[in-house]
């Protein structure tokens, strides 16, 4: 019998490094036990032999002693301005295949400015916006309030709240200062779009499968949120909103954000899986504008809206799963020609995931 062994990578909540002084949500973007576990037994379903191994300074030796076919990527990183681009980099470095984007998209798509940067110069909607170092350089005369106010390198609604959004020069500085001094890096500054909160996933690289589009309807919120996705919905409050997948759109409308999802992807040179956050401008009729794209996009059976939008597809989390390892292994044919041999429910035997995390 013939299988993979592949290495699932990622970082738990559990083992992070925690230290004084950090905010509450220094670890939100870290992923939880429960979606290792789920993660690992979808590989197994496809009848391969799978071993977690946290993503920190350890990693490096335990790889390359592994002899792994393939590593299942989901870490996040624990420190520094490209960190989630450190364990690909590593993967490169010891010629070990691996799913999802390589070093530079994850580089780039963490660093908001530069992804948004990137979007206009191919001529794609998003927000104006201005990068704060400090809390007094001036405000750019062009940008209008609302702003919004977020962290330039974070992920899962980090720094986020109902006061992110600012409506004077009073609160523009409070908040800039306030995410500068907590989070160690420059604040963005964007217009606020006030609007749908809308989703677009997809799955592939040559040929791309669109998923239906997913709406984060905010009304069951407390009215402090201000119907944003803040930083306390996304990690504690995530089954207070109602998720909408399919959204309520018309044809034109996904249309229209499903051309600007995959343009967004190719821009940013994603593989695999990408998901692309969009406001609908309530002033402007509904337009579209492109808020980030995260190719590391969150695979919690039943709440990552990544998932949620596959299941509205037809596919199950195991699905899912196996869908990426496949689309991985097409960039490696003597892989994908090993795992054709394997049968897609074989047993195999695997220590389990929570023995290999303690």
């Amino acid at each position: 019998m013939s299988h993979l062994k592949i290495a699932l990578l990622a970082n738990l909540k559990t083992n992070a490094p925690h230290r004084s002084g950090e905010p509450r949500d220094r670890w939100s973007e870290l992923d939880s036990e429960r979606t290792v576990e789920a993660i690992a037994s979808a590989l197994r379903e496809g009848g391969h032999e799978v071993t977690f191994l946290e993503g920190d300074k350890r990693l490096y030796h335990k790889l390359e002693r592994g002899r792994f076919d393939i590593a299942f990527n989901i870490c996040e990183g624990h420190q520094g301005d490209a960190r989630e681009s450190q364990v690909p980099a590593i993967l490169e470095m010891l010629a070990i295949p691996y799913t999802g984007s390589k070093v530079l998209c994850l580089a780039l798509t963490l660093d908001k400015p530069m992804a948004k940067r990137i979007l206009l110069s191919h001529g794609l909607p998003t927000p104006p916006f201005q990068l704060f170092e400090n809390p007094y350089e001036t405000l750019d005369s062009n940008l209008r309030y609302p702003l919004f106010v977020k962290p330039s390198r974070e992920g899962t609604g980090m720094g986020i709240s109902g006061r992110s959004i600012v409506h004077d020069e009073e609160e523009l500085r409070a908040q800039v200062c306030g995410v500068i001094e907590t989070y160690l890096e420059p604040a963005l500054v964007e217009e606020y779009i006030e609007g749908r909160e809308v989703t677009v996933g997809l799955l592939g690289n040559e040929q791309l499968r669109i998923f239906p589009p997913l709406e984060v309807d905010f009304s069951p919120c407390p009215a402090e949120e201000r119907r944003i996705y803040t930083s306390q919905i996304k990690s504690e409050l995530y089954n207070l909103p109602r998720y909408l997948c399919p959204a309520p759109l018309t044809d034109s409308q996904i249309g229209g954000l499903n051309r600007l999802a995959i343009a967004a992807f190719r821009a940013l040179n994603c593989l695999d899986m990408a998901r692309v956050d969009f406001r609908l401008d309530a002033h402007d009729g509904q337009k579209p504008y492109i808020l980030e794209i995260n190719p590391l996009p969150g695979l919690c059976p039943g709440v990552s809206d990544f998932v949620l939008q596959a299941e509205a597809a037809g596919m199950s989390h195991a699905e899912l799963i196996n869908a990426i390892l496949n689309e991985a292994l097409k960039r490696y044919p003597e892989l994908a020609r090993k795992a054709q041999a394997a049968p897609g429910l074989a047993t195999v035997k695997v220590s389990s995931v929570l023995e290999d995390i303690r």
